[in-house]
């Protein structure tokens, strides 16, 4: 009876051990710690199960404090320990743990190996490899040939192969996955050919390599000279049509599949899910005999998807186990229509988050302006990785705080190249052109090598300025990086050139873009807009609408303020018709206030004050703006105050609106105006921007600010101000000259 009893509790002890070890790998880790803390016999394996099971479900730190108190350990112990550092990345850890091992075993040397090798940490692999007590077994030759292959060091893990004392078909495949994992399909379909021996896994590779390279004819030809496929095979052959929205194909294989595994029915469902064919998926999801994590997590993915939030929330509901995957799917939902607070209340369900669920979170807050509450969860990150630091700087970058986005810039510890972008990108947005140049320079400096974005941005930035010669040498830097046909960057490429006024420049670049778009065309049109070229301008939409180019609200922009610019007025309203009536383009603010500026430069101000009054649209400031300008050439006092007026309205703050209405009446005489215009001015703005300008000279951008005492030579550039001023006055200008330096004074 005792005998029995006792086999009784080693079974029951053995079954809890088993649901640790379940409830583990299927990330119910809370349900797991229950059953471990209302056991009340444990033994070595039970502390194992439960330091797996933390390490898997990222609380790392939890497996250590277990591990160190375990009364008593075992290899297994060790190893396990090892093991979870490496699950979460944490390879010093790992090397520490295997350094303090009373004792190991092959598998212990496989795990550290393997690791550094998956790293990409080579030398510290055959360090260890070198130390190897026993080299006869082939499984850590495998691990180092599998590392020089990912890596590109094809003859490094070729010599490796041939010295193997003995090889086996692992050490073959290893050998060819290299190849086929890296995308060299020649070479590994030549070494394929060679291979003394082939099994079902030496096919897969093959059709795998082809996969993800896009040749799926390849791919599929392959697969059908497999001798006898497995699921795997199935598998991988249905992931590459689905993948790449072959549709009807990937259905017909899964249909024809002998045997299906839950992978083979999650690969068909995520398929529905990228072709949004949500019903399908719907159905198929109930069809499915057997579903994991993986399953639930698609179909809430699916639902978020198509914005069927609610639907994803009450899958979430019914989920049998809450899966982090999942929720953060569901977050990831919430944040993209800006409903943080029905995120948050998800975020705050989940016990412990992984990177990524808090970097949606971040992102969330970050992208609808929430920079407080982005920065709070930012500090109580613990396992910050680049693409958090990087949605900070690009959330303040975006709320226009660059002096934060800077904080945080300057503390990465390891920058990559988003992290450039970012700040690049954000100075531009903010208007900070110089300091974009200048984050650049500083890019270059360290050795950091410009991408497509980079240079767009740097390009946008020289455009904005005028630095012709800094963007020509930023074309140069082009050219030997090999980005001359990014098309982002060909189009910043035009724009800078024809706003530095090298239009036959522009039209160089346009000419030798492959691919033309839409934004090569819009950016042409406004080159030729802003230099006045207004024929040109028209010719080049005639010419984009023979060769079957719809043009879009900013074509006309650039069109209609081409032929604003050049008085070609007749030709600007009938194309302003056209856009209405042929095109279906809904008029923005913009396009008025080019035909308010069109009708104004050719004094026909009674049809352009009408156009205002009578349009559909929002009025805006850059409306009028033009209405004002058009007003001040002809000298019309009652429309310049009233657009002043109306500008005052919309940006009550901009201090130049206010010296713009002061200098209307001090030119009708009416000083007292002058004066209460003045006072108002300093009554509602309370802190000035310094006016800025600029000169390229010597291949270097300089930048002056009004009033800045520090500027070198300050005392000699305000004295010859004032000559060249005093000159100016002396001779014959037109009132729009005086008005000029009346605002420059």
């Amino acid at each position: 009876m005792r005998l029995r009893s006792f086999g009784e509790m080693g079974t029951h002890l053995f079954n809890q051990n088993l649901k640790i070890t379940q409830l583990g790998k299927s990330g119910r880790i809370e349900e797991a710690i229950k059953v471990f803390s209302q056991m009340t016999q444990k033994n070595t394996v039970t502390y194992n199960s439960m330091v797996s099971a933390y390490a898997k479900n990222g609380r790392i730190r939890d497996a250590r404090h277990l591990f160190d108190k375990m009364p008593c350990r075992n290899l297994v112990s060790w190893n396990t320990m090892m093991a979870g550092y490496l699950h979460n990345d944490k390879v010093e850890e790992a090397y520490e743990v295997f350094v303090k091992m009373p004792k190991r075993d092959l598998f212990s040397w496989t795990l550290m190996i393997t690791c550094y090798t998956r790293n990409g940490e080579l030398q510290k692999a055959r360090e260890l490899f070198n130390l190897l007590p026993d080299k006869q077994d082939s499984v850590c030759w495998n691990a180092m040939i599998v590392g020089y292959a990912k890596k590109g060091l094809y003859e490094e893990a070729k010599k490796l192969f041939y010295e193997m004392p003995v090889k086996n078909l692992v050490s073959w495949n290893s050998m060819l996955a290299g190849y086929t994992k890296n995308g060299e399909m020649r070479i590994g379909l030549q070494f394929f050919e060679e291979m003394v021996e082939r099994d079902v896994v030496s096919w897969n590779l093959i059709v795998d390599g082809f996969v993800e390279v896009g040749d799926l004819d390849s791919a599929w030809k392959f697969f059908k000279k497999i001798p006898v496929p497995n699921v795997v095979s199935w598998v991988t052959m249905l992931c590459g049509f689905a993948r790449n929205g072959r549709i009807v194909e990937a259905q017909d294989l899964f249909e024809q599949m002998p045997s299906r595994n839950v992978v083979s029915w999650n690969t068909m469902l995520a398929a529905y899910v990228q072709d949004n064919q949500i019903d399908r998926t719907v159905r198929l999801f109930s069809e499915m005999p057997e579903k994991d994590s993986v399953s639930w997590t698609t179909m809430i993915n699916g639902y978020v998807r198509v914005g069927k939030l609610d639907e994803a929330r009450q899958l979430l509901h019914r989920m049998p186990y809450k899966n982090i995957a999942a929720q953060t799917a569901m977050i990831s939902g919430y944040v993209k229509s800006k409903r943080m607070d029905e995120a948050s209340q998800i975020f705050n369900q989940i016990g412990t988050c992984d990177v990524v669920c808090w970097n949606t979170m971040i992102a969330g807050y970050a992208q609808c302006g929430r920079m407080a509450e982005a920065q709070f969860l930012f500090n109580q990150m613990t396992n910050k990785d680049l693409v958090s630091w990087n949605t900070m700087i690009t959330g303040y970058a975006q709320a226009g705080q660059m002096d934060k986005a800077l904080e945080i810039f300057d503390v990465i510890g390891k920058r990559n190249i988003v992290s450039w972008n970012s700040m690049i990108a954000g100075f531009l947005q903010n208007g900070l052109y110089l300091d974009a140049l200048k984050m650049f320079l500083m890019m270059r400096k360290e050795g950091r090598r410009p991408d497509q974005s980079t240079f767009s941005c740097g390009l946008s930035a020289c455009a904005n300025l005028a630095a012709l010669q800094v963007g020509e040498q930023l074309h140069h830097l082009v050219l030997k990086s090999g980005y001359v046909n990014d098309l982002f960057v060909s189009n910043a490429l035009i724009t800078m050139y024809a706003k530095s006024g090298r239009v036959f420049n522009a039209e160089l670049v346009f000419r030798d873009i492959g691919n033309i778009d839409i934004v090569s065309w819009n950016s042409l049109i406004a080159g030729y807009a802003f230099n006045g070229y207004g024929k040109e301008a028209v010719e080049l939409l005639e010419v984009m609408l023979i060769e079957g180019v719809a043009p879009d609200q900013v074509t006309f922009v650039g069109v209609l303020s081409a032929c604003s610019h050049a008085g070609l007025v007749a030709q600007g309203l009938k194309l302003f018709k056209n856009m209405t009536q042929i095109h279906k383009i809904e008029p923005l603010p913009e396009h008025y206030a080019c035909l308010v500026d069109l009708l104004g430069r050719a004094g026909r101000l009674e049809e352009a004050l009408k156009m205002v009054l009578e349009m559909k649209v929002k009025a805006t400031a850059g409306l009028y703006g033009a209405l004002l300008g058009a007003a001040r050439i002809h000298r019309n006092l009652e429309l310049s105050k009233y657009a002043t007026e109306k500008l005052l309205k919309l940006e009550p703050h901009k201090a130049s609106n206010y010296v713009l209405l002061s200098n209307i009446h001090a030119e009708a005489g009416r000083w007292n105006e002058v004066e209460r215009t003045r006072v108002l001015m300093s009554e509602r703005i309370t802190e000035k921007q310094p006016g800025c300008s600029w000169i390229e000279l010597g291949n270097q951008v300089h930048s002056f600010l009004s009033d800045d005492a520090a500027q070198p030579r300050i005392a000699e550039v305000c004295s010859i101000l004032k000559t060249l001023t005093a000159e100016l006055k002396s001779r014959t200008c037109v009132s729009d000259m005086k008005s000029s330096l009346l605002d420059i004074l």
